[in-house]
């Protein structure tokens, strides 16, 4: 009886947690044995034999260590069985990755799990994309899993996770994978130089000048974000990229409320970061000066008043004026003369801006009405040319209203061909009174024309006439007498061939 063992079965057992499991504890006692099970989880009863009860352990959810114990002829003896309970972690999540992470920063991965056992088989994985960063045995409760990495523009818009493993292939069970949600990573560059800025110092109101913002070296320069204003005033760029380049342009147009000193920005941000680059403009009034003349169109003799004003703090040059005082204001009195006809008046007004000197002028131009005009410079008195020559014959009358010429002969009228290029001949000679007539009055010139021509010409003419009569006279007697030579030259042959034709027929016998 002393030899009574007590025995267990299963001997271990592994469950997930909140299972069941059934445990018999025995006796090798030959009479019977008192039987028990110590342990602090629930228990039931279920089944009993001489010698052996089996027991049910529901609801377990953590390792326990049960002991079966038996007393045989007042000797007891124990046995004991260990529970071993699985399961998988509560929560596998990974921290929050920055919405923007710069390159060449280190970046800290934290991955936490809550539950999950036995610890002593699950492992914790930090992933970039498939690529494993770091395998940890999780420890504590919560555990804890870290890893660094240098951010790079490759890691821009790659996924970061964590993913626990729970192995019990060695029990026969498997292995069980759990992963966090996946979190996608923003790297970017963004330089410390500030952005360029191109924009006209001054800026006249009314009118559009072109703002352009640049900046270089940007990652990812798409992501970049560009903000224009003048003042309070925000405007429109339009972005272009090149590379890792960024230029934003936009129109700005001045209006009357931002008259005087405002400032250009341009503001690039990207990630979590920004740069700013300013510059002043100046928006100024400055219109063309006001020239007038007292009277546009006017009367030779009439006097005119040229005046030119211009803006506030401009200072005006008028041609023509006598020299003066700079201001605003410049005039000054002119009697018009027929000189004075389509003459030009320009008033320059110039005003400084901001360190810049502008520039803005106007011009006017003056009608002088007066009679016509028909000088010897315009219009000779006396024309000489040789018979046969070419000219042109030139008369000119001035005036305003212009006038109209006509040059006639005396005595039949006949009218000079002003103007035209023609072949001189002798019936154009004679005296012409040249008549220039506008509504302001009209006025004449005598104008002599004398062609040069001589009678031995004509002389010549048929002298030349005469040879050429007497040379084909001669050239005709010449052919002729030749012909009628040729014609006796042809007889004599013929009849020297017919007395020799005769002699040879009287000398032949019959």
């Amino acid at each position: 009886p002393g030899g009574a063992q007590t025995s267990v079965f299963p001997l271990e057992a592994i469950l997930p947690q909140g299972d069941s499991v059934q445990v018999n504890c025995s006796s090798s006692c030959d009479e019977q044995a008192t039987l028990g099970l110590e342990t602090d989880l629930a228990k039931t009863e279920v089944a009993r034999g001489n010698n052996w009860k089996v027991y049910e352990l529901s609801n377990v959810r953590k390792d326990s260590t049960l002991i079966c114990f038996s007393t045989c002829h007042d000797h007891q003896t124990i046995a004991s069985t260990s529970l071993t309970v699985y399961w998988f972690p509560d929560q596998v999540e990974l921290a929050p990755l920055p919405p923007w992470q710069p390159v060449g920063e280190n970046l800290t991965l934290r991955c936490q799990v809550a539950g999950g056992a036995p610890r002593s088989r699950l492992t914790v994985v930090l992933l970039r994309g498939e690529k494993e960063l770091t395998r940890q045995l999780a420890v504590g409760e919560p555990a804890e899993v870290t890893a660094t990495v240098l951010a790079g523009r490759s890691d821009h818009g790659v996924n970061f996770s964590c993913r626990t493993e729970l192995d019990l292939r060695p029990l026969k069970l498997g292995l069980f994978e759990n992963t966090s949600a996946p979190h996608w990573l923003r790297t970017f560059v963004l330089p410390t130089a500030r952005p360029r800025l191109a924009t006209p110092r001054v800026l006249e109101m009314g009118t559009q000048g072109t703002v352009v913002c640049l900046l270089d070296g940007l990652f990812p320069v798409s992501e970049a974000q560009v903000h224009l204003a003048l003042g309070y005033r925000s405007l429109d760029p339009t972005i272009t990229y090149h590379g890792d380049s960024l230029s934003a342009k936009a129109l700005v147009e001045a209006n009357a409320q931002e008259e005087g000193s405002q400032q250009l920005t341009c503001a690039v941000t990207l990630g979590n970061q920004r740069r700013e680059t300013s510059q002043r403009v100046t928006i100024y009034s400055f219109p063309e000066p006001n020239l007038t003349l007292s009277e546009p169109e006017v009367s030779e003799g009439t006097e005119v008043i040229v005046e030119c004003q211009a803006h506030a703090g401009a200072v005006v040059t008028l041609s023509g004026a006598p020299a003066g005082p700079p201001g605003p204001w410049a005039q000054f009195l002119l009697n018009a003369s027929a000189e004075d006809n389509q003459r030009s008046f320009s008033c320059s007004a110039t005003l400084e801006v901001a360190g810049q000197v502008l520039h803005k002028n106007q011009t006017q131009e003056l009608r002088v009405l007066y009679g016509p005009r028909l000088d010897k410079t315009d219009c000779l008195g006396n024309w000489t040319w040789e018979e046969g020559s070419q000219q042109t014959l030139r008369c000119q009358a001035w005036g305003n209203p212009s006038p109209k010429l006509n040059c006639s002969r005396e005595g039949d009228k006949a009218l000079l061909p002003i103007g035209n290029l023609s072949y001189v001949k002798r019936d154009l000679a004679g005296t012409y009174v040249c008549r220039a007539v506008s509504t302001r009055g009209e006025v004449t010139r005598e104008v002599f024309v004398k062609v040069l021509y001589s009678d031995h010409q004509k002389i010549v003419t048929i002298i030349l006439v005469v040879a050429i009569a007497i040379l084909g006279a001669g050239g005709m007697a010449a052919y002729i007498y030749n012909c009628q030579r040729k014609i006796k030259k042809y007889k004599l042959q013929e009849a020297r061939k017919a007395t020799t034709m005769k002699l040879n027929t009287q000398a032949t016998p019959p």
